[in-house]
């Protein structure tokens, strides 16, 4: 399967590299073929051995067989996954090799699993939404989508994680805490009680800002 990349910033060439892990760690099913970027001054230079092949509005003159959308920004990520959607485009996930998933997760389409990254028995991770590096999401955990866990975030058991939300690097959220849409729990703090649609909450214990 030929995958284009659609972004080629910070954390598109770390999709890419997941995917040429992928492969490289035997899995036939992932060829990653070079990236699309919106930026003109990016077009015709190589990241980590692959292409940019144009831009956005490229895509159909770019032989492939799939696409991902590795974009950090949930809102950019989320429209663009969105246009693509409605466009009939296929999505692709990229796991790490060194990411560990249980039997029986359910990953939707377009989901981003990061190295080393921890996902327990019956969590589901909704379409479009980033497990960042060494991460933990524990049992039952519903995530997205669109949604974003950073580097080193834990999700305690049965939390809910809801669209478009972005748990910050190293926070830590209790068991069944929610997490509304869109809201932010910030680097480092602890959600010890459910969190309201797109609020920003700070610190230990997590409060709104």
């Amino acid at each position: 399967m030929d995958v284009l990349v659609i972004g080629v910033g910070g954390h598109g060439q770390v999709v890419a590299d997941i995917l040429l892990a992928m492969r490289a760690a035997g899995d036939a099913d992932v060829n990653p073929v070079g990236f699309l970027d919106g930026n003109p001054n990016l077009q015709g230079r190589v990241f980590l051995g692959l292409p940019v092949l144009g831009q956005d509005q490229d895509l159909n003159a770019v032989p492939h067989d799939a696409v991902i959308v590795a974009i950090g920004d949930n809102a950019r990520r989320r429209r663009l996954y969105e246009h693509l959607l409605r466009a009939g485009e296929v999505f692709a996930n990229a796991v790490h090799p060194s990411a560990v998933l249980a039997p029986g997760v359910i990953l939707e389409p377009g989901c981003m699993v990061c190295a080393r990254a921890v996902v327990n028995t019956g969590a589901v991770i909704l379409a479009d939404t980033i497990l960042n590096t060494g991460c933990v999401v524990e049992h039952h955990n519903r995530v997205g989508p669109h949604a974003h866990v950073a580097p080193g975030a834990v999700l305690g058991g049965e939390c809910v994680v809801g669209e478009d939300a972005l748990v910050g690097i190293g926070a830590t959220i209790l068991p069944r805490v929610r997490l509304g849409d869109g809201c932010v729990v910030g680097a480092g703090a602890v959600a010890v009680r459910d969190v309201a649609p797109g609020i920003t909450v700070v610190g230990v214990p997590a409060r709104p800002r």
